[in-house]
């Protein structure tokens, strides 16, 4: 698959992701955060364009070479996305779409028919993060931290902002598979990464690959975002106030779904009401909308051979 290719898919994704409106409880076209606001995650996502193409390239070099995937350089890719990131905005617009993104390119990078074979697709990504280095996980780290993203790096021996703890990883032989092993248990998006994206594939690419055949993007984001939080609890909610209220506000998602989500007009009436609650509750599903980014980009990676099919029409 053309590195060109791979960067505009993670690109689109990130825009698609935070433009759906009204996606409860995010910054979206119609909502900003006191510290935060719609324009910061545009700049977010066209930012991380060139490291997506670098990573679809190492893909590429290394595709036949599983024994060097080590070299691939996972976390370094990850790093630099959020410190490209880092230049344009002020906050952590976009640290957990990086973390799904990058091993998506790197095996979109690798793949070498215009149509994909998912279940391969999804093996390579756990191989990668399984091959990756303590180097990895010290980059990881260093990303965590520059993100000021809590959550992930908050372990009893381990603080991502003392370099005592990244030596300790390289002594320790830690590597970035084991970091998020460890925080699996609470973090889904270290699960996500560590069970080969279970809810990216299974969930909320299905969801928007279907309703996107039949209604507009928007809609396609919106009800996705809202198929995703009612089937897993969002970890920025647990980790803010509690599972209890994450499990909740899963069950509100899910009641709007009942409804038609975003798909009828009084489902979209509820989601409305919804996402304002949720605003002024400070309820912010933010893992649930990396998960809709990361499902997005494996819809349009799925579109390669269309692309291709237009490309050689023209």
């Amino acid at each position: 698959m053309e590195s060109s290719y791979v960067s505009k898919c993670a690109q689109i994704a990130s825009v698609l992701e935070v433009s759906g409106h009204p996606k409860p409880g995010n910054v979206h076209r119609t909502q900003n955060f006191p510290d935060m606001v719609f324009e910061d995650f545009l700049l977010s996502g066209i930012a991380i364009g060139e490291t997506m193409t670098k990573a679809a390239k190492r893909g590429l070099k290394y595709r036949d070479t599983p024994d060097k995937w080590e070299k691939i350089g996972l976390g370094e890719l990850i790093l630099e996305a959020v410190t490209e990131t880092d230049h344009w905005v002020a906050n952590n617009t976009n640290l957990g779409i990086v973390m799904l993104t990058t091993p998506l390119s790197v095996v979109a990078g690798m793949s070498e028919e215009d149509t994909v074979n998912w279940d391969t697709f999804r093996d390579k990504v756990d191989q990668i993060i399984k091959s990756t280095t303590p180097e990895d996980a010290v980059n990881l780290y260093k990303s965590i931290n520059i993100a000021d993203a809590g959550g992930m790096g908050e372990q009893e021996e381990l603080d991502v902002a003392a370099e005592s703890s990244l030596q300790k990883l390289r002594d320790d032989g830690v590597n970035m598979f084991d970091v998020l092993e460890i925080s699996a248990p609470w973090d889904k998006l270290s699960y996500e990464l560590t069970h080969k994206m279970p809810v990216t594939f299974n969930v909320g690419y299905p969801t928007f690959k279907e309703v996107k055949s039949e209604y507009q993007l928007n809609q396609a984001t919106v009800q996705t975002f809202l198929t995703i939080l009612s089937r897993v609890p969002d970890t920025l909610i647990s980790r803010k106030f509690g599972d209890k209220k994450a499990q909740e506000v899963s069950e509100q998602a899910q009641h709007i779904l009942d409804q038609g989500g975003i798909l009828t007009s009084e489902g979209r009436a509820v989601v409305e009401k919804f996402d304002q609650e949720l605003i002024d509750r400070g309820l912010n599903p933010g893992t649930t909308a990396d998960f809709t980014a990361s499902s997005i980009m494996v819809s349009y990676l799925d579109g390669y051979h269309d692309y291709k099919t237009k490309l050689g029409n023209k």
